[in-house]
């Protein structure tokens, strides 16, 4: 069965990699499963047709056979369940694994979040200059930690998996802040993987699509 998933028309970030539609793509290239992408407008993404594939009108979304998944937590972990290369066939090893994936999500993103949110939606907002330093102290203080937990290992939990794959993702989110060059081990982690081969091809194929003149 052919799996599509859905990918903005024009990327936000102009095609760098932030929107989450690329985290699914480096998924599916880590598993070596091919797929489509139909690219949805803003305004297609509010519309009826795509309610009811995600309810909150957002993307990624992911189409095979019967099945329809939103949100690329459980997206990704759907494709580490069914196929190898993102989880450890140790029990323990995989429960770890899927333990840094949530950890990505709920604990390490949030905070990076409401960066995005003070700068961008509440930056003409009388309280954005005095929640700013709120906000970067929250995020160092979660780098402190997962630079601790890291140390000079290569990835998370021994080899590479789905919990590095979001980790990673995650922290790219702060490469335009800066912040991420004050943890070099970090810094160096993302690099990691940034460098393998399917987070190239991910990269490429969502910043080919940026490079193009909107449809109509």
């Amino acid at each position: 069965m052919t799996i599509t998933i859905t990918a903005f028309e024009q990327s936000p970030d102009g095609g760098k990699g932030l929107a989450r539609d690329t985290r699914v793509r480096w998924a599916l290239e880590e598993v070596g499963q091919p797929y489509e992408v139909r690219l949805v407008s803003f305004r297609a993404m509010k519309e009826p047709a795509h309610l009811g594939l995600h309810p909150f009108g957002q993307i990624p979304t992911y189409e095979e056979g019967d099945l329809t998944l939103f949100e690329t937590g459980s997206i990704i972990f759907h494709l580490a369940e069914h196929h190898p290369g993102l989880l450890p066939g140790d029990a323990n090893a995989r429960a770890r694994a899927i333990t840094w994936m949530f950890a990505s999500l709920n604990t390490v993103e949030p905070p990076i979040l409401e960066l995005v949110t003070v700068k961008i939606v509440e930056g003409d907002k009388p309280w954005s200059k005095e929640r700013l330093p709120l906000v970067l102290d929250r995020i160092r203080h979660r780098l402190n930690q997962l630079s601790a937990r890291l140390g000079d290992a290569d990835w998370l939990d021994g080899a590479f998996s789905a919990g590095d794959l979001m980790m990673v993702s995650v922290l790219l989110r702060l490469r335009p802040s800066g912040i991420l060059d004050e943890f070099p081990s970090l810094a160096a982690y993302v690099a990691r993987g940034e460098a393998r081969p399917a987070y190239q091809r991910a990269f490429a194929a969502q910043l080919a699509i940026n490079a193009q003149p909107p449809a109509g």
